[in-house]
């Protein structure tokens, strides 16, 4: 498989290996852009396309559908989000009640934290689960079995 097939279609299977390494490609892409202001954000914006490509490809190689992938797209931000807004209405609350506004601040802080973790671990935990899985032994029903991949099927 060519990097323009790997990084540009969804289309097709790839086994572990080339998942890894376009992963790989792409976080050290947005790590390097991530220092360039204006032009390296909208190449950041770029990349999720062919990251959206490469976990589709991986989990047709495991034969599920490439919309799994919405789930840690979706959870992840609800739960930032939702948080976010508990900091600025916990306190809200408390003042409107007559209660302690620094401690439902300090609360607000800490719910966000760990909203933070459980959006990082669901992202940590799909990324594991689409990377280390082994795909399916011939073909299904979105492709033969990708190459380099037949002799090492567990």
């Amino acid at each position: 498989m060519d990097w323009k097939t790997l990084f540009l279609s969804p289309e097709g299977r790839i086994g572990r290996q080339a998942f890894w390494i376009g992963w790989l490609v792409l976080l050290g892409v947005n790590v390097a852009v991530g220092w360039v202001p204006l032009v390296g954000h909208v190449i950041a914006l770029a990349t999720i396309y062919s990251s959206v490509c490469i976990h589709t490809k991986r989990l047709h190689d495991m034969g599920q559908t490439g919309w799994w992938q919405v789930l840690p797209w979706v959870f992840g931000p609800v739960l930032i989000m939702g948080s976010a807004l508990s900091i600025g209405v916990l306190p809200a609350i408390a003042a409107l009640t007559h209660g302690e506004p620094e401690i439902s601040a300090l609360a607000a802080l800490g719910g966000f934290a760990v909203s933070c973790f459980i959006a990082f671990a669901i992202w940590l935990a799909f990324t594991l689960w689409v990377g280390c899985s082994s795909g399916q032994i011939g073909e299904n029903k979105y492709g033969s079995v990708p190459p380099n991949t037949a002799a090492v099927a567990l």
